[in-house]
């Protein structure tokens, strides 16, 4: 079979387990009793198998390791806890092969290896509805979603009249690496432009680190090393920082200097999104704030 995962040496039939053995080691086996349940929850006739002779629930074994392109007895091991620990790229596969959702994936990870699975930075990625919904609540704070490769893909009022109107920005701009070495608009709005920089390479960096496909990543820094010098030389300081909290002070050039209290949240269900919100750090920075939305509704900003 083509693409299989390769085995040292295969028992006889007769040396596997028998059904009570194979029961109790479900059982001692928190990934097998998790596989075999995700295997039994499949709809055969909705893989397009057949459903003839079909004594238990959901997909056989070898069903589910020829979707995986491993071998049924490797598999079968696995589920029994005997098989050994799988590769990351054999996980996945497995992973593909019974359907699991971003979050059962992140727990089939968590159970072989006691650690998440690497971020996926996705073709286009987006935010819901309900999202949203939480930003747009933010009325004075200006809030944003990102992605591990910084790209701004959710945002509300607040952010367009005081961080960067990104409605107005095409996707392939709304990036915050991007805005900060290669918009001067958003570089002169910086207090501390140097500083902030820095921070941003560090923590990009961290951020990036966590995406298994480096790909995209090497674009962006081969992309904006070409724009920006400063960027390249920061870059090779191999700095990391957590986003965190902190904050952070800009000055528009309509109200002034603006100070935000910043914090970073991970978004439920969806490891590949963070969500910052910035909350003025005084009564007068929330005043600027809501002038300068008094001000985008008269179309002055």
């Amino acid at each position: 079979m083509n693409n299989v995962f390769p085995l040292p040496s295969l028992p006889h039939p007769a040396e596997l387990p028998s059904a009570p053995v194979q029961a109790q080691a479900a059982k001692d086996n928190p990934l097998g009793a998790y596989l075999r349940d995700r295997r039994e929850r499949l709809d055969p006739a909705a893989l397009g198998l057949p459903m003839t002779r079909r004594r238990t629930p959901g997909l056989r074994r070898e069903e589910v390791a020829q979707r995986a392109h491993v071998s049924p007895t490797w598999y079968t091991w696995l589920e029994q806890g005997r098989g050994g620990a799988p590769s990351e790229v054999v996980l996945e596969r497995i992973a593909g092969a019974l359907l699991l959702t971003d979050v059962e994936r992140e727990h089939l990870f968590l159970l072989a290896f006691g650690r998440a699975p690497e971020l996926r930075a996705p073709e286009a990625a987006g935010i819901t509805p309900r999202l949203q919904r939480v930003l747009d609540a933010l009325t004075l704070s200006p809030a944003i979603v990102k992605t591990p490769l910084w790209d701004v893909v959710g945002w509300n009022r607040a952010a367009t009249a005081v961080l960067t109107d990104y409605n107005a920005l095409p996707p392939e701009q709304r990036n915050i690496v991007k805005l900060i070495f290669c918009n001067p608009r958003v570089r002169a709005a910086q207090d501390d432009w140097e500083s902030v920089a820095r921070f941003v390479v560090a923590a990009f960096r961290a951020d990036s680190a966590r995406v298994g496909d480096t790909t995209k990543v090497d674009a962006l820094v081969r992309e904006v090393s070409a724009l920006s010098p400063e960027f390249e030389r920061y870059w090779r300081e191999h700095d990391v920082k957590a986003f965190g909290e902190g904050v952070k002070r800009l000055r528009h050039p309509i109200v002034g200097l603006i100070a935000f209290e910043y914090s970073a949240f991970s978004v439920d269900q969806r490891p590949d999104l963070g969500m910052v919100v910035y909350q003025p750090a005084t009564r007068e920075d929330e005043e600027q704030v809501s002038r300068l939305l008094n001000l985008q509704e008269l179309g002055v900003t």
